[in-house]
């Protein structure tokens, strides 16, 4: 299930980022010091829910907790919406490593795909994924999206400017495929 994080879900949320912190820090951004530890602060984990809110709200990010068996298991968003000409989005994910392999993030990116174009009527998705990041590369390479190549020094992870592999899928993909992924990933 997917839904949008509320400050109820902080102690679950807080077990599952703090146990995986080895797993999950070497492809994030390093926090600014100056802001409190999300996994640690329920206050700052309460203002990031509403700031998420704000995102929804004003159509720029949709967020969502992923559940497995009504438990916390990992995050997926729609980030950085771009209306006007251009009609896009990104979409990023995580996991929690005990919940890896079982295929929750593809199943979830389906969604948000079919989310996004039939409901936000976007024309273009991206992921973006550091190459060596071979867990998460995985999800896209088994939904197929194209590859276009690779985007050079594209994003800040872990203090490092990291080249990016950009995988892309347009309405017109999804129009052709979703049938295909929708039997492969949601109801199959």
């Amino acid at each position: 299930m997917l839904r949008p994080l509320d400050p109820h879900d902080f102690s679950d949320w807080r077990e599952v980022r703090v146990r995986n912190e080895d797993w999950l820090l070497p492809w994030e951004p390093i926090r600014q010091p100056t802001m409190p530890d999300l996994s640690r602060d329920r206050g700052a984990f309460a203002a990031r829910c509403a700031a998420r809110d704000g995102e929804r709200s004003t159509d720029h990010a949709y967020p969502f907790g992923v559940f497995v068996d009504h438990r916390f298991a990992g995050e997926v968003n729609i980030n950085n919406v771009v209306r006007g000409a251009l009609q896009s989005a990104s979409i990023g994910y995580w996991i929690d490593r005990a919940r890896a392999g079982h295929g929750y993030i593809a199943e979830s990116v389906v969604v948000l795909t079919r989310f996004a174009f039939e409901q936000l009527k976007l024309h273009r998705l991206e992921i973006c994924i550091v190459p060596r990041n071979t867990n998460s590369r995985r999800v896209v390479e088994k939904l197929r999206f194209r590859n276009e190549g690779v985007a050079e020094g594209l994003l800040e992870i872990a203090g490092t400017w990291e080249d990016h592999v950009r995988y892309a899928i347009t309405a017109e993909e999804w129009a052709n495929r979703s049938d295909e992924l929708t039997a492969d990933w949601l109801t199959g």
